[in-house]
């Protein structure tokens, strides 16, 4: 039968659930082990197995019972910080608005803004520029994702994407897309999945370009506006949320969110240090074989690897409406 130390540890353990509760459990499972080692009573077996039941009622609780459960977006479990494991150079003219990798140290990147659009190629280590594509002027370059030996790369306020040659960045094709505008693109190596500054998460068929499936993404019931660069990370998508400091990281399968990363610490550092013509952080990259993740923003000198940990701070719901938030924008 339990000894006093064994009902003290199983009390112990219990101090989330309700304490009395606790308690009637721990008490009920020893009296059943008592009765269970006392068999010169004729009812000790059928009376213990009756108590062991109510006891691991207890324990397990009523499946509807929602006490003490967090909802899909309880932030205790969300929050993210990083700790930086290396910093590279950037290129600080750079209107970065999509973000690749593409392996042997090198990236793919689609820069915005009218004029100075482009898609390039860069080396990771120097942050040179080794190959460019120079977009004409009318168009503004956003969202970027490398499927196979094709880039594609979506445009801000049209429908209107482009492919290119991974060797020599060649444009290939015109494509329009079904978003109600172009701003970040990623790939599962299958599908692609696309944002247009709404709070909508796109599957598109990358065969014919059509809108497969969307998913609204929601934060203790409000709508996460402008959803901007994506990345496509072991399973989720994270996405820059522009005008803050945060990626958010969602379950493509059901749109809910499994994650926040906030990292407010990098746009402060950039501007302490004296870099006051930077704009918001913005792209992400992944190198799968290596386990790396990399972030940078536009406009920023720099380009960071880091790694995620949980946050030391735990932050309520309505700190991280204030910080993650923002409202519906028109440009990004």
């Amino acid at each position: 039968m339990w000894s006093e130390q064994e009902q003290e540890q199983c009390i112990g353990e219990s101090r989330d659930r309700d304490r009395d509760e606790s308690y009637d459990c721990c008490a009920l499972m020893a009296k059943a082990s008592h009765l269970m080692f006392n068999w010169s009573n004729p009812t000790a077996p059928i009376s213990a197995s009756i108590l062991l039941l109510v006891s691991v009622v207890l324990v397990l609780g009523d499946p509807s019972d929602t006490r003490d459960k967090p909802s899909p977006d309880h932030h205790s479990l969300l929050t993210y910080g990083f700790q930086i494991v290396n910093e590279f150079p950037h290129d600080p003219h750079a209107f970065t608005q999509g973000l690749v990798y593409a392996g042997n140290d090198t990236f793919f990147e689609s820069t915005g803004l009218y004029g100075r659009s482009s898609v390039r190629r860069v080396a990771v280590k120097t942050g040179k520029v080794e190959l460019l594509h120079k977009m004409a002027d009318s168009y503004f370059g956003e969202g970027l994702t490398l499927l196979g030996e094709r880039l594609f790369q979506v445009t801000w306020l049209t429908q209107i994407g482009f492919t290119y040659d991974t060797k020599n960045l060649q444009k290939l094709e015109q494509f329009t897309h079904g978003m109600e505008d172009g701003w970040g693109l990623a790939t599962d190596g299958k599908i692609l999945y696309g944002s247009d500054g709404t709070s909508t998460l796109y599957e598109i068929d990358p065969q014919t370009l059509k809108v497969r499936r969307e998913h609204v993404i929601k934060f203790n019931g409000q709508k996460v506006h402008n959803l901007n660069e994506l990345e496509y990370i072991e399973g989720e998508v994270w996405a820059n949320v522009w005008q803050t400091d945060c990626i958010v990281r969602i379950s493509p399968d059901s749109g809910k969110i499994v994650g926040w990363i906030l990292l407010p610490s990098l746009r402060e550092g950039l501007l302490a240090a004296g870099y006051s013509g930077i704009d918001v952080l913005n792209g992400i990259a992944w190198d799968s074989h290596k386990n790396r993740i990399f972030v940078t923003g536009k406009l920023w000198p720099k380009l960071y690897e880091i790694k995620v940990h949980p946050a030391k701070k735990e932050y309520s719901n309505e700190e991280m409406e204030q910080l993650c938030l923002p409202r519906a924008s028109t440009s990004g």
